[in-house]
């Protein structure tokens, strides 16, 4: 039996911010659905369904803007699984590595790179992934700014209106919405079908940030 060595991966405010930007995603669909087409209606002023919808959605809007801030911050503070340099892998030896990711991911081959941290199809997935947060963040305070006036919102998302009009910054708010769900489904699809192969225990290290390797990595 091949002996497996338990290494830390995933440090605190890695698995802290995972957790935030899930929850987050959660109450932020829920309640954008529900701000832009209500699937419930009050039946006395006692109710305020609208205002709590609009209550949460504003308070998880600010714990997905703070957890995106300590996940850049942590990107040059964190260990080396954590570093901004795996969302730029441009290197002709990380693009072999890709090619082989790709083939892997769609069962048409048993080989690819075994790294411990993020492969290089992660690093580029979540380079994209957090550009779409950060647009969920800039889009909804533009939106946000049209009843709250001042420096602070131009800057967090107001500046946005002399780009776009309100309706196209509301379906492009939307549509990245989709496509974080679409993310959500391959990340899951990924992590489990790693953690089924490799059994390097990657579906535990979120929690734990512990994964277990070989001598292959």
């Amino acid at each position: 039996m091949q002996e497996l060595k338990r290494v830390y991966v995933w440090e605190f405010p890695i698995r802290l911010t995972h957790w935030i930007n899930f929850l987050s995603i959660i109450a932020l669909s829920i309640t954008g659905f529900y701000i832009a087409s209500p699937f419930a209606h009050a039946y006395s002023a006692n109710q305020y369904i609208m205002g709590w919808m609009r209550f949460i959605h504003f308070v998880s809007a600010y714990a997905f803007l703070m957890s995106l801030i300590i996940r850049v911050y942590w990107a040059f503070m964190g260990n080396q699984y954590a570093s901004w340099r795996a969302w730029f892998p441009f290197t002709p030896e990380r693009f072999r590595e890709l090619l082989s990711d790709f083939k892997f991911y769609l069962l048409l081959s048993r080989e690819h790179a075994h790294v411990i941290g993020h492969t290089v199809t992660a690093g580029l997935t979540y380079f994209f992934v957090f550009s779409l947060f950060a647009f969920e963040i800039v889009s909804g305070f533009a939106i946000y700014s049209l009843t709250h006036k001042g420096f602070v919102w131009t800057l967090l998302g107001g500046w946005l209106l002399t780009v776009w009009s309100i309706p196209t910054i509301r379906l492009l708010h939307h549509m990245a919405m989709y496509l974080i769900f679409v993310f959500v489904g391959m990340h899951l699809y990924i992590a489990w079908w790693l953690d089924s192969t490799e059994k390097n225990g990657v579906m535990g290290s979120i929690f734990s940030g512990y994964k277990f390797i070989s001598g292959k990595e």
